[in-house]
């Protein structure tokens, strides 16, 4: 498994993600097995958070005994100091760690969220104090939202942002150039979400895939063009769609190494980007 820097930290992570959503109402025994496939793929890069239902509850005991061999990532949503600090603990408790390698501001979309997190008793206050304590080791903010993430480069010295960079936004140059433009300016990591999704489901349709509000692109070779082309970026790593085929998808497209796609690949996922309404910015 390929792995990248994550700032200058020191700090290496496997180019893929695993995605706590997929141990998500899953069995405690699917769940360890999920977490064993991945670790034994090479994945040391783990990501959960709170709205995630049960996955950190079946994240933690899947850990056991390899914490030390991960980075491990998590979130909240609250905006405010004390509801962050309520969730962090929680959070710790449940995964059964002392620590977060990643604490980040989860789904940062709106001026006013930004407003709170950095106003007086904000969520930002929590952050910079659990660090101070050891608690966490890096602060970042997941962000749905170019203007956002954004203003939180401006006002804060984040060590990454995890955000959609999916191959229609950015060849339709819609959404992620200025995020990437920001974290370059400021040193950041580049955390990438939604690489492999092709497009939100229509209204009211019915889908056969879970955990996923979004339909993720279904032909392997087109979904792993897809990867390789957000890879191809100044990230990190990417976060597959929150299901065990997806992870699987994702694997199998980086077991030899990242290539980076040739004419032909990027002509066929050009067309597939001209077929469907990017996922972001959100309307």
């Amino acid at each position: 498994m390929e792995r990248r820097p994550y700032g200058t930290s020191g700090d290496r992570i496997s180019v893929i993600g695993y995605g706590g959503i997929v141990g998500m109402d899953e069995t405690q025994a699917d769940s360890d097995r999920f977490v064993a496939e991945a670790l034994d793929a090479g994945i040391d890069y783990f990501d959960v958070a709170p709205s995630y239902g049960n996955a950190e509850e079946r994240l933690g005991p899947s850990l056991q005994g390899r914490r030390n061999d991960v980075f491990l990532a998590c979130k909240t949503a609250e905006r405010d100091a004390a509801g962050a600090r309520r969730e962090l603990e929680k959070s710790l408790r449940l995964l059964r760690t002392d620590r977060f390698d990643l604490y980040q501001l989860h789904g940062v979309t709106t001026r006013a969220d930004v407003e709170r997190i950095l106003g007086p008793g904000g969520a930002l206050e929590a952050f910079v104090r659990a660090k101070e304590q050891g608690l966490v080791r890096h602060l970042g903010f997941s962000a749905h939202s170019e203007e956002a993430a954004e203003a939180l480069f401006a006002a804060f010295p984040f060590d990454s942002a995890l955000f959609p960079a999916n191959y229609a936004s950015l060849l339709q140059g819609v959404f992620g150039a200025r995020i990437f433009a920001a974290a370059k300016a400021r040193g950041a990591t580049c955390l990438a979400l939604k690489a492999m999704a092709r497009a939100a489901w229509p209204e009211g349709a019915a889908h056969d895939v879970p955990k996923a509000w979004y339909e993720p692109i279904r032909d392997e070779r087109l979904a792993g063009l897809a990867l390789r082309y957000t890879l191809s970026r100044p990230v990190a790593a990417a976060v597959p769609p929150g299901n065990i085929g997806a992870l699987r998808v994702a694997l199998r497209t980086v077991r030899d190494g990242v290539r980076p796609l040739d004419p032909d690949e990027l002509a066929d996922l050009t067309r597939l980007s001209d077929s469907v309404k990017p996922l972001f910015p959100l309307d």
